[in-house]
């Protein structure tokens, strides 16, 4: 009888004893992935597969009330603002900074010393009006077409 006792004591303990480390290692474990999905609207869906038939991987967010899909294309990277209806508002490119007019990068140069172009971009409204991204210290500076600093 006390074999039964003692054999039930220590399958008890050795279960709790396991439970007790798996969940220190589920706490102290790498932090849990949370992924948000949400719901893109057919017509956004199909103006991009139309524009960039193929493309996979296509990364959407809410941004404004519209969506944005982050995908890569012939190597580069954009970002499209479509709305519900599946119009593009706005395309952003990635290029090198060396892409940037002249005019950005003297002003970088002159107005944030030391600091350097982590990010450059092209954008173009769907009026196909063009304006410059550079990422500079955090910030995001916008310029014209011609190269002249909007914000």
């Amino acid at each position: 009888m006390y074999t039964l006792l003692i054999s039930g004591l220590v399958i008890f303990t050795t279960a709790y004893a396991a439970s007790v480390s798996l969940t220190n290692y589920i706490i102290h474990s790498a932090p849990a992935i949370t992924v948000f999905t949400i719901d893109v609207p057919a017509a956004a869906k199909a103006t991009v597969a139309r524009l960039y038939p193929g493309v996979k991987n296509v990364k959407w967010e809410k941004e404004d009330g519209n969506y944005e899909a982050g995908l890569t294309h012939n190597g580069k990277e954009l970002s499209l603002v479509i709305d519900a209806k599946g119009n593009v508002l706005e395309t952003e490119t990635t290029i090198a900074e060396s892409a940037l007019p002249a005019s950005v990068r003297e002003y970088v140069a002159k107005h944030y010393a030391g600091k350097k172009i982590k990010e450059a971009a092209e954008i173009v409204d769907a009026k196909g009006k063009k304006t410059y991204e550079a990422e500079v210290g955090g910030k995001d500076l916008i310029f014209d077409e011609k190269g002249q600093f909007i914000k």
